[in-house]
């Protein structure tokens, strides 16, 4: 007894870093407050209570984000909660995208004038077609569940991206999908194709964190830590056999690839970028890219730094065949927003360029370009979705490129914003996807990947050509009598797409605040 007593006595509390971890601590804090009101308040106060929490938890985590980047701090960064999580620069960076971008993913979410009740349903197991679902879309009373959902997976995305081992990667992982896979069921319209979506993302999401499991496992067995850290003291210099350190960096990638939507592994994200609510896409799109490569970020020049040259021939095929898949496959689409599903796994594949930007010397100049791409990217995506979802007839958003048609002449604005997003997204000069692309390949090529930039310039290309023919569908095509309309947008969605499109510019016009601000700093290693 005495023993054990002794044994207590010398186990200290690991030391945590209130300060530096405060930003993570108000959204996740937040999101339990939601459930609870969620649960307690009347329904008709939910929306606007949970509304002015969502919102309040996002500005109050922002400003302690901003009070501890400019105070006194380690220029190397803080390893906190006994090492679990790092903050340093990029650790910030990530986390100030994820919460400007939530929140004008919030702003689409919480908009209840475009679809009248909001884009949610209360009750997603009721069969698509029967009088219970017909009921159903009629109401006017929006769904608050999706708040707390939100938050929790915005709390996920930020521990994923400081995560400093395996372990923290892998529970944040979980944090950040299963929030995700309900949200993408909760479509008002079309729910057949929403519960579709929801199913395929969480069977293939289920295989994909069974191999990023079974990476941890192995590469727990080749170094003996799940530290990231330790991995890397291990792979420097040990009489281990390489086949554990290979095989489970292998199957930890393709955990990360597939969050990240990056081909062959983005099987799921045409159908659930159709499938789920417009604003869930949205956030997808723009949130869980940040997230997913600020991960991979993290893994490759913490972890695999020291055996680059064995994995980088990998990654650079599979970013090969990212960008390959995304343009040609993006020019047989019929549906915009399975467009943009396939223009995401296309900038996957630039992003992964980025990524794998490592230097003989150990330096990582593509890392600083990723993050300012993910930025870039994130918020002219948001602005696209947003523009996605005012486009309707009877049935609903009204997504086949046929019913786009002259689009120019019944709403000239609308058509005139969606066709910057979309020289955005083809990498136009004086947009923010030129600046993004330019620093990567950039970086690239410092880091002695030519021939890989030359492919991403022809595949940059060729997906230019299915922008370029919705812009000209909008522009050169008379409209249909019984086409759909465009939708009077109500002050959240507006005020998102306008700050979408806004930043989209000034990042086009004005990148060196960001490009200084996203290379102040590397990986706490």
């Amino acid at each position: 007894m005495n023993l054990l007593v002794a044994q207590a006595q010398q186990i200290e509390a690991p030391q945590i870093d209130y300060g530096a971890i405060a930003p993570l601590l108000v959204v996740l804090g937040a999101a339990c407050m939601s459930v609870l009101l969620e649960a307690l308040l009347p329904k008709h106060q939910r929306w606007a209570v949970q509304l002015v929490l969502t919102l309040a938890t996002l500005v109050g985590a922002t400003g302690a984000l901003i009070f501890y980047a400019t105070s006194e701090r380690p220029a190397q960064g803080v390893a906190t909660l006994a090492g679990a999580i790092a903050v340093d620069s990029p650790s910030l960076f990530l986390w100030a995208t994820l919460l400007v971008l939530a929140f004008g993913s919030v702003l689409l979410i919480a908009d209840r004038s475009v679809e009248p009740g909001g884009a949610f349903v209360a009750q997603a197991a009721i069969r698509p077609g029967t009088v219970q679902d017909r009921a159903q879309a009629t109401k006017t009373g929006m769904q608050t569940e999706v708040f707390p959902l939100t938050l929790f997976a915005l709390g996920g995305m930020m521990t994923f991206v400081a995560s400093n081992d395996l372990l923290t990667m892998f529970v944040a992982l979980e944090v950040l999908s299963l929030p995700l896979y309900l949200m993408c069921g909760l479509a008002r319209r079309r729910r057949l194709l929403s519960q579709e979506a929801a199913v395929k993302y969480f069977l293939l999401g289920a295989f994909a964190s069974a191999f990023f499991l079974y990476g941890v496992a192995l590469l727990y067995g080749y170094a003996g830590s799940v530290k990231l850290s330790a991995i890397a003291t291990a792979a420097a210099g040990t009489d281990r056999s390489d086949t554990l350190l290979f095989a489970g960096f292998g199957l930890l990638v393709v955990g990360l690839l597939f969050k990240a939507a990056v081909g062959p592994f983005h099987a799921w994200t045409p159908d659930v970028y159709q499938g789920a609510p417009t604003p869930v896409t949205a956030f997808m799109a723009a949130c869980t890219k940040v997230a997913a490569f600020g991960g991979i970020l993290r893994v490759l020049t913490v972890a695999f730094e020291n055996t680059q040259w064995e994995w980088r021939g990998v990654l650079y095929g599979v970013a090969v065949v990212s960008m390959v898949i995304g343009a040609v496959l993006g020019l047989t689409q019929t549906d915009v927003k399975r467009m943009i599903a396939y223009s995401s796994v296309a900038h996957a594949g630039f992003l992964l360029i980025g990524s794998i930007a490592l230097t003989p010397e150990g330096t990582a100049p593509g890392v600083s370009a990723t993050l300012f791409y993910l930025l870039a990217y994130g918020f002219t995506t948001i602005a696209a979705f947003g523009i996605v979802s005012l486009v309707r007839n009877s049935d609903g958003e009204a997504t086949h490129l046929s019913q786009w048609a002259g689009l120019a002449k019944r709403s000239p604005i609308v058509a005139g914003v969606f066709t910057f997003l979309l020289l955005a997204l083809a990498g136009i000069p004086l947009t923010s996807g030129f600046i993004g692309k330019f620093v990567v390949f950039s970086a690239a090529i410092d880091a002695g990947l030519a021939p890989l930039v030359v492919i991403a310039l022809v595949a940059s290309a060729v997906a230019a050509f299915f922008y370029l023919r919705v812009i000209v569908l909008m522009y050169f095509s008379e409209p249909a009598p019984d086409g759909p309309t465009v939708t009077v947008p109500g002050a959240f969605t507006t005020i998102a797409i306008t700050l979408g499109a806004v930043v989209t510019l000034v990042l086009g016009l004005w990148p060196t605040f960001v490009l200084d601000w996203a290379g102040t700093g590397t990986f706490l290693s």
